[in-house]
């Protein structure tokens, strides 16, 4: 039996054709984050699992400033190559460990398909809710619980092989209650489907994408 590779391992040994290989997933994601309408012009954005920066570039378009975490420094390179500016900070971090950026600092925090490799989402909550400023949102977008339940998991081929990365089933019910749990309101839901499979109602939404907001009152 093959057993899942370390998310920080896995994200090493598939940086090198990341951006190149196919990926529904990916490429879902990415259209999903440009299509929701995020508040970003003039904003200091926090990314979790940046990534080869697929879309730190588009964020960077538009923000003041982006602190941008990843385990990988594989991965890192590619998005210093890729997002060039200094107003651009890629960080190896663990999110599980505080972040560093100050309290109340951030008008977003954006995560994209990271909390699928993470088993306890409290940490990352509430760090989210540490760091945004009141009125500031959180959005994340991850492989749909539904995939997951039916197999689905990050994964790439390496030497004629499919090598699985560790991955942890999240319900829309854990999201929830790990931002309500740090104080954060859920202000949105989105879920997403490949075009080519919108007209198969035996195939879930790819992606699941929410929206929490630090409230006003809320230090």
């Amino acid at each position: 039996m093959t057993r899942d590779i370390p998310a920080r391992t896995a994200y090493e040994r598939w940086a090198a054709i990341y951006d190149s290989n196919d990926n529904l997933t990916r490429d879902l994601d990415a259209q999903v984050l440009r299509g929701a309408d995020l508040p970003l012009n003039g904003a200091f954005v926090v990314e979790l699992g940046a990534g080869t920066g697929k879309n730190t570039d588009f964020i960077a378009g538009h923000a003041r400033r982006i602190v941008a975490l990843d385990l990988s420094p594989a991965m890192l390179e590619k998005a210093r190559v890729r997002t060039p500016g200094n107003h651009v900070h890629f960080i190896e971090h663990d999110i599980l460990k505080p972040w560093p950026v100050e309290d109340g600092d951030a008008d977003l925090v954006i995560g994209n398909l990271v909390l699928e490799h993470v088993e306890a989402l409290a940490p990352v909550f509430t760090e989210a809710a540490r760091v945004l400023r009141p009125g500031g949102l959180l959005f994340i977008s991850e492989l749909h619980p539904e995939r997951q339940k039916r197999g689905s998991q990050a994964h790439f081929e390496e030497d004629g092989e499919t090598r699985f990365v560790e991955a942890y089933t999240h319900t829309l019910s854990d999201y929830v209650m790990a931002g309500e749990g740090a104080g954060l309101e859920l202000s949105g839901i989105q879920e997403a489907i490949e075009a080519e499979a919108a007209d198969d109602p035996e195939t879930p939404p790819r992606i699941l994408a929410l929206t929490f907001e630090k409230p006003l009152g809320q230090k």
